[in-house]
C-alpha cells in the first residue's frame, strides 16, 4: 500500500496533484473547478489551490467546526465591545 501524503492547510497544490490526492479523473477535477465546488487561484494560466481548500472537500466538518468557532468568538467581541 502506498504512503498516503499529508495534505497541508497552508501548502499550495497544482491541479494534478490535487487531482491525485483527492483521487478523481481530470475530468472531475475539471469540474470540481468549473462549478466552484473547489476553490482555486489562476496563476499565469494554470490553477492553484490551498490546502485548506482541499481538506474542506475531504472533510465539510472542520469547515462546520471553523464557523462555529468564529460565531463564538464574534459574540464574545460584541458582548465586550457593548460592555465598553
Amino acid at each position: 500500500m502506498a504512503q498516503q501524503e499529508e495534505v497541508q492547510h497552508n501548502t499550495i497544490y497544482t491541479t494534478s496533484e490535487t487531482q491525485k490526492l483527492l483521487k478523481v479523473s481530470p475530468s472531475t477535477m475539471k469540474r470540481l473547478l468549473k462549478k466552484g465546488l473547489l476553490k482555486a487561484n489562476k496563476v499565469g494560466g494554470q490553477y492553484r489551490i490551498l490546502g485548506k481548500e482541499i481538506l474542506r472537500m475531504v472533510s465539510p466538518e472542520l469547515e462546520k467546526e471553523a464557523v462555529k468557532s468564529y460565531l463564538t468568538l464574534k459574540k464574545k467581541v460584541v458582548e465586550k465591545i457593548n460592555k465598553w
